[in-house]
């Protein structure tokens, strides 16, 4: 059965890239196919896609320069597109509302707007597997969508908080002392030398930070973020970045076959799925207004 699995995601993965497709398109094809064929999901699937998303969440901080989240293209540009866009979409999902859209019908604007919300968000684990697979992420734009990502994260952080009522615990406050105190944390690295002990060490670094933050009652993969983050000055962070690749890009792939699990595709979806891409066409095009007006470079507002 693990072969079986194993070869329908390689398979799918080969198809789509033969094909010009990101490999990730097929690994959520897979998922369907195995979804389809009645084949339950593996008790293990969410372990690897969880270990998937940590380390891949990790890495992105290693390669974060903080100057560049300090932009304003970055901090504003998030700011003012996830706001404008709350509204701009909540006007559109109500218009779809009053034009006779049954699944919009019975909602009110506390809905419609959470939807909006909701629907600002960008999928992380998407766009940089995406902008990895195209050997972007160090271009001008990869660099400004990769800060964009992490705002919006924060942003979700925040909400969270508000939403659920979940208040940190007061040690959090402690974690304010991890950055005066980056360069003792970063001397285990030195020390790692080349060889196993680099990617393995990575892994605790990742897994210790998702923890730290799930104990204080914050989100983990910020925990992970950070960890990153505090060695990105490194000067071993690109090369423990470069160990942990394959094993990030195995994991994620059981993020996305966990996707394709979790339903099939139907005739009834086909309405939503068309207004939704529609309302993120528009979306994209306010992020490039947005973009615009900050004085964005070209390249990086397409």
């Amino acid at each position: 059965m693990d072969f079986l699995w194993i070869l329908i995601a390689f398979g799918c993965g080969f198809v789509a890239k033969q094909v010009k497709l990101p490999p990730l398109i097929g690994y959520l094809a897979a998922g369907f196919a195995l979804h389809s064929f009645g084949i339950t999901p593996h008790e293990n699937l969410q372990t690897l896609a969880h270990l998937g998303i940590t380390l891949m969440l990790f890495t992105i901080g290693l390669k974060i320069n903080l100057h560049t989240l300090l932009k304003p293209q970055v901090w504003a540009g998030t700011g003012i597109h996830m706001l404008s866009w709350v509204i701009v979409g909540s006007i559109l999902l109500k218009g779809l509302a009053w034009l006779g859209l049954s699944y919009l019908d019975n909602l009110d604007w506390q809905a419609i707007t959470l939807i909006a919300f909701a629907l600002s968000f960008s999928s992380t684990v998407c766009v940089v597997k995406l902008l990895e697979d195209k050997g972007e992420m160090k271009s001008r734009h990869g660099k400004l969508a990769v800060g964009i990502l992490v705002m919006q994260d924060l942003v979700a952080v925040v909400f969270l908080v508000v939403a659920t009522g979940s208040i940190p615990s007061p040690y959090a406050l402690l974690l304010l002392l991890l950055w005066p105190a980056r360069n003792l944390i970063g001397r285990l690295l030195n020390q790692s030398g080349h060889g196993e002990l680099l990617p393995l060490i990575g892994f605790f670094y990742a897994m210790g930070g998702y923890e730290l933050f799930t104990a204080l009652n914050l989100k983990g993969d910020l925990g992970a973020l950070m960890a990153g983050l505090l060695l990105s000055q490194h000067s071993k962070s690109v090369e423990l970045a470069k160990s942990l690749l394959s094993f990030k890009d195995i994991f994620l792939i059981g993020f996305f076959l966990s996707i394709g699990f979790t339903a099939l595709p139907t005739m009834d979806m086909l309405s939503p799925i068309i207004v939704i891409s529609a309302l993120l066409v528009i979306k994209g095009v306010l992020l490039f207004h947005t973009l615009g007006m900050l004085r964005a470079p070209g390249r990086s507002m397409f």
